[in-house]
């Protein structure tokens, strides 16, 4: 993944219903919110120790959950396929345009470019 930050806010994305209302809500003001352990440890009412366990409890949570479902691996593949197919259907368009002058050739074209938009 693309950094620390970045791949706790994604699992956090699809798996945070599976957390704590607590470890939510740590995890939320260190990642989302940028708070120091202090600034939520005082906010909280608890220690800055008492917020790094939650925080490191949630996190073990969120990536046990995605080494489980793969559900983030996997929407960051569509992503990727789904750019392959709009490059791909920009192949047939250029192709259509230079060589084969086909109404159906760029119906499917078109259509591919819609799908891909619609995935990505």
């Amino acid at each position: 993944m693309r950094g620390k930050p970045l791949e706790m806010s994604l699992l956090f994305d699809f798996y945070g219903e599976t957390l704590t209302e607590n470890q939510r809500e740590l995890f939320d003001l260190y990642y989302n919110e940028d708070l120091s352990l202090a600034e939520i440890a005082e906010h909280a009412g608890i220690t800055r120790q008492g917020v790094r366990d939650g925080v490191k409890r949630a996190e073990h949570t969120l990536r046990e959950m995605e080494r489980k479902l793969g559900l983030v691996e996997r929407y960051g593949g569509n992503e990727e396929r789904a750019a392959e197919i709009a490059r791909e259907a920009e192949r047939l368009h250029a192709l259509n345009e230079s060589t084969l002058h086909s109404d159906a050739v760029k119906e499917i074209a078109d259509r591919l470019t819609q799908l891909a938009s619609q995935l990505q």
